[in-house]
């Protein structure tokens, strides 16, 4: 059994809860009413897209971010 390691971005919700993404896994999207549930939502998401890499016989993807994190910052523009 090995262990995969990813990066999760959380975002706030104005209608309340957090979605999920995961930058290295395409087309995971998830949702949590709390935190914590969004993490065991997106641990779930994980688990199953990885599996599905592996009984396809495809390459299960690094995080680009496993090393270090991102620098993130908002722009704004006036159009």
């Amino acid at each position: 059994m090995a262990e995969y390691g990813y990066t999760v971005i959380y975002e706030e919700l104005d209608e309340g809860g957090y979605q999920v993404i995961v930058p290295a896994l395409l087309g995971i999207v998830t949702y949590g009413r709390t935190i914590s549930e969004a993490r065991d939502m997106a641990r779930d998401a994980i688990m199953c897209h990885v599996r599905g890499l592996i009984k396809d016989n495809e390459e299960v993807p690094d995080d680009p971010f496993g090393s270090h994190q991102p620098l993130r910052e908002e722009l704004k523009v006036n159009v």
